[in-house]
């Protein structure tokens, strides 16, 4: 639970704040970007929210928090903001929430098929969680996209029996893995997804492909809403830059419409257009 003594000074005065055990995942800034803002300690409420709507996803924000640094001053029922994840993106796929503090509060997401439905990377085990995503049909496989983020990868796979699947060059962080990808071929999941191999963030990175429509990227690709452009973590490239940048250049190869983060921003877009943004990142990479 956030701490009111520990509330940062630089909160908009009122209900909800920030404390100083926020760790700048940015989760609370993507979901609920016009309350809350970022200076050099992270996270602070910038606005407090006014209508109905920015409360609603201020107390999103706040149960999604992987460290808990979100509070507010009088006691609210939570219910419904918890309730309200998974929460739909588009078509079969939804966000889960509940970010978890292991892998720095990464994204994590649902797609609901009648092939199985999949679990993309980990978000916190949550039994009210558990019981939203028994009532959408389970998770028959759980891809994490590589060693960062498999965070409570080991009580879904206890709770659901799923097929965990990684890259063999994160195996270290899923020893038991139900299935492994191996090298660089992209890997047919199904009719509609494939794992496409992306080493460069990490030795065993790897995307996926959802109806060449969602691209789960993982932490090898985000949006900058700021200057409207897809970009890369220089500073947070693990295994090898070039790499990396190889990886990214290989999804030219690929058309999609919907850019789905492990960090960053989200980005959807007509396919041109995100083609045209992914070479123009690719491009920027080559120099750096």
């Amino acid at each position: 639970m956030a701490t009111l003594t520990k509330r940062k000074a630089q909160n908009s005065p009122g209900q909800i704040y920030v404390d100083s055990s926020c760790i700048d995942c940015e989760t609370c800034r993507i979901l609920a970007s016009d309350i809350f803002g970022e200076d050099q300690t992270g996270s602070f409420v910038k606005k407090q929210p006014e209508t109905e709507s920015e409360k609603f996803q201020a107390l999103q924000a706040l149960v999604a928090c992987p460290t808990a640094s979100i509070g507010t001053e009088d006691r609210i029922d939570l219910t419904e903001a918890k309730l309200s994840f998974p929460k739909q993106i588009q078509d079969e796929v939804y966000h889960c929430g509940f970010h978890s503090k292991d892998s720095f509060g990464a994204f994590s997401y649902l797609i609901i098929r009648e092939e199985g439905n999949v679990l993309v990377d980990s978000p916190r085990y949550i039994p009210s969680l558990s019981e939203k995503i028994k009532n959408l049909g389970g998770i028959k496989y759980h891809f994490l996209t590589h060693r960062d983020d498999v965070a409570d990868h080991e009580k879904f796979h206890r709770d659901f029996g799923t097929q965990r699947i990684i890259h063999e060059g994160d195996l270290s962080a899923v020893p038991n893995a139900e299935i492994v990808i191996k090298g660089k071929e992209p890997f047919s999941l199904g009719k509609d997804l494939l794992i496409i191999p992306g080493p460069g963030h990490t030795r065993g990175h790897s995307t996926l492909l959802y109806k060449h429509k969602f691209l789960f990227s993982g932490d090898h690709l985000a949006f900058d809403p700021k200057r409207e452009k897809l970009i890369a973590f220089r500073g947070a490239c693990w295994y090898s830059w070039e790499e990396q940048t190889k990886s990214m250049k290989d999804l030219e190869n690929y058309d999609f419409e919907w850019l789905l983060p492990g960090h960053g921003h989200p980005a959807h877009t007509d396919r041109k257009s995100m083609s045209e943004m992914l070479r123009s990142c690719v491009l920027w990479m080559q120099k750096r």
